[in-house]
């Protein structure tokens, strides 16, 4: 199996290499665990070794990437290739499943099998999981099901008894997403009434330095553009529009230019070798302050 970049552990890899080189692949895998983009992405890699010119062929890399199968995947062009759920494809509805159910008894077009990839699926009504459980538990041969989801509890028992789950891990966020996702929960609390919120969104902040300095660096953009917003402008460095946006609608031109001022403070504070566990506790209060809460 080529995995490519995939950040997958090696008993994954080794699970799913399996099915492909001996050639058995159960009726329906469930992927579950780790990111939605790494479920997406792993699924169609799996769909796309399946359909595979090279499936069954001793020594051969799947996918090989390079055969008219392959190259009809990528162009989400393969007839007997079935996407949906997620951004790929329709919705998770009861008539598409009901429509899978009817199309999986006709022969393939070209390929050995039919793949059908429902991405996402805790997104399907509990209709849906049951129509799509008559095709579980009687399924045609020469059909592949291939499902995606953070947890296997967020389907019906039924439906997660009848695929195979392969449990990929839990990532952690980069350093950069981190920081972003602390730096946007910190701007929308302070468009909130309360003083909890902004003190629960910088608590992981406490004691991590490098974060903090990070933090209050995306701030400072976020700040700058709230106040270019609120004049007219349209240009965001920070690449965090919406947060920026929505405190550039709740403050006024003063107010954020106060933001901007606290945050550049506390970085000079931070640059001194201030204590930063006291410093993000200071910097809540401050910045409560020159949003006028």
């Amino acid at each position: 199996m080529n995995f490519g970049s995939l950040s997958l552990n090696m008993e994954n890899q080794r699970e799913l290499a399996g099915f492909f080189e001996s050639g058995r692949l159960p009726h329906a895998l469930l992927l579950e665990g780790a990111s939605p983009e790494l479920r997406v992405s792993l699924g169609m890699l799996l769909a796309q070794a399946a359909l595979c010119d090279s499936f069954g062929k001793a020594g051969e890399s799947l996918p090989c990437g390079t055969c008219g199968a392959c190259r009809k995947v990528q162009a989400g062009g393969h007839p007997d290739l079935y996407v949906a759920g997620g951004e790929k494809g329709p919705a998770l509805r009861v008539d598409e499943i009901r429509k899978i159910r009817g199309e999986a008894f006709i022969r393939p077009n070209e390929a050995q099998r039919k793949v059908y990839v429902l991405l996402e699926a805790q997104d399907m009504t509990a209709q849906a999981q049951n129509a799509l459980l008559k095709i579980l538990e009687e399924p045609p041969s020469g059909v592949f099901f291939l499902l995606t989801a953070p947890s296997g509890s967020q389907l019906l028992d039924t439906v997660c008894s009848r695929v195979q789950s392969i449990r990929l891990p839990q990532q952690a966020p980069s350093f950069t997403s981190f920081c972003e996702e602390t730096a946007r929960k910190m701007v929308e609390a302070l468009c909130l009434p309360g003083e909890a919120e902004l003190l629960y969104g910088a608590a992981p902040l406490i004691g991590n330095k490098e974060a903090l300095e990070k933090v209050l660096e995306l701030l400072g953009l976020l700040f700058r553009d709230a106040c270019v917003l609120r004049g007219g402008g349209t240009v965001c460095l920070s690449g965090m529009e919406e947060p920026a946006r929505q405190l550039s609608r709740q403050l006024t031109r003063a107010g954020l230019i106060r933001l901007e001022e606290a945050a550049e403070k506390a970085k000079r504070e931070l640059e001194a070798n201030a204590n930063a566990g006291l410093l993000v506790t200071t910097l809540c209060a401050r910045l409560r302050s020159a949003a006028g809460r």
